[in-house]
């Protein structure tokens, strides 16, 4: 087994990846019982529609130009695209902050009236998460997972740390637990920097206009098509929890984030280290026309991964969960029960998705976020206006229903290739 693991690059890429986002994401639910019990289920709420709207924004603000960046042969194209990408973050988040200037009524509807103070750090977070974004997608085509993994780890305890010191010494309120959401997500863009200095520095120089213009020209799906894809599929997550915190549903909002979280931590660190290689390797499979196959055996090793973690989950999170974070979270318990057939799907899905980019499907891409963001916000906001208490359940059934369909359309177009 280990001589297998060690003469398989992809496998090994992928342990790489996951080792390093376990060990932060491990601190992360560790100190959770800590944090639930410094901050109340409404500060987690707060945090829940910070974090959603500025998801939605930062996924949109480089335009995508970052997802075309392990793709192009030549380095003097992924460097160009690289700073189409952190250029485009800087004018959107430019743009955002001049908004929310120009339009301070918006304090008063985007955010609750105690975490209002915290607005301008929305432009803030969706710049530096979008050069983060985009220096990571360049750590990923240079094949720097280890680097990768060095900077998870980093991000998740000092970003846990934050959240602590202002619990305990400060007066506990979302302030904390969004500056240390803001510092886990995004402050890693300082490591990936300097291994591009130390590193690529010539691959950014002298660059001519004409290999923005040629950037440009031939990823121009990507600002087309996937930006839109993308910001669809983020809302269709996003949305339905603004939708729930807006019909002030109790603390709905809080709930449904911290079971999203203690799903998606061990879930999401391999998914997310499949998907860095699958976008890495997936692209040479592609032109080997061997897709089909490799999508197909990621699809299957995934599921058999997940299938007996989350089957144990689904029967003990509502009588665990309240005496690990606190009798007050008994209704997070309940909620990642009914989510886990969602993230089962999701997780042997997700990782696959980029290849609509391979094959140039970024169209079908698109369609089908859009379907899945009216699929997905209708059920929760008929629900919420009719069974309000049934609100999360309809959340976590319109996420199975979605990834179901994705899956569906997934296997059909790696079944053409």
């Amino acid at each position: 087994m280990f001589k297998y693991i060690q003469n398989n690059i992809f496998i090994k890429r992928v342990l790489v990846l996951v080792t390093g986002t376990a060990v932060g994401q491990a601190v992360a639910i560790a100190t959770l019982p800590l944090l639930t019990r410094l901050y109340s289920v409404e500060d987690f709420s707060n945090l829940a529609v910070y974090v959603s709207i500025i998801t939605i924004f930062s996924s949109v603000s480089g335009l995508c130009f970052e997802y075309a960046i392990p793709l192009p042969k030549l380095k003097k194209i992924a460097a160009t695209l690289c700073l189409l990408a952190i250029a485009s973050t800087f004018f959107f988040s430019l743009l955002l902050f001049c908004l929310l200037l120009s339009f301070p009524w918006l304090q008063q509807s985007i955010l609750s009236s105690n975490s209002e103070h915290t607005l301008w750090l929305i432009p803030i977070s969706v710049l530096l998460i979008g050069i983060y974004t985009a220096l990571q997608f360049w750590s990923s085509r240079n094949k720097r997972f280890g680097l990768i993994a060095k900077t998870r780890v980093t991000q998740s305890l000092s970003g846990t740390g934050i959240k602590l010191l202002f619990g305990y010494f400060y007066t506990a309120s979302s302030l904390g637990l969004i500056i240390g959401q803001l510092w886990s997500q995004s402050w890693g863009f300082i490591n990936f920097s300097t291994a591009l200095i130390k590193k690529d520095l010539k691959s950014f120089t002298n660059l001519k206009l004409k290999y923005f213009i040629l950037s440009v020209k031939k990823y121009k799906k990507f600002p087309k098509f996937t930006t839109l894809e993308v910001l669809f599929n983020r809302a269709n997550t996003q949305l339905p929890i603004l939708l729930i915190a807006y019909y002030a549903i109790g603390t709905e909002a809080g709930y449904i984030m911290i079971a999203m979280q203690l799903i998606s931590a061990p879930l999401g660190m391999l998914s997310g280290a499949v998907s860095q290689v699958y976008l890495a390797e997936g692209a040479d499979k592609y032109h080997q026309g061997l897709l089909r196959t490799f999508t197909l055996k990621t699809i299957l090793s995934l599921a058999k991964i997940a299938i007996i973690p989350l089957s144990l989950l689904l029967v003990l999170a509502p009588v665990v969960i309240p005496y690990f974070l606190g009798g007050l979270w008994g209704r997070t318990g309940v909620l990642m029960s009914w989510m886990v057939p969602w993230f089962f799907m999701q997780f042997i899905v997700s990782p696959v998705s980029t290849a609509f980019y391979f094959t140039e499907n970024q169209k079908t891409a698109l369609l089908l976020q859009i379907l899945g963001f009216i699929l997905r916000v209708s059920i929760v906001w008929i629900v919420a206006l009719h069974i309000p208490s049934f609100i999360g359940e309809a959340y976590a059934l319109s996420g199975f229903l979605f990834y179901i369909i994705y899956l569906i359309v997934v296997l059909k177009i790696v079944n053409n290739t």
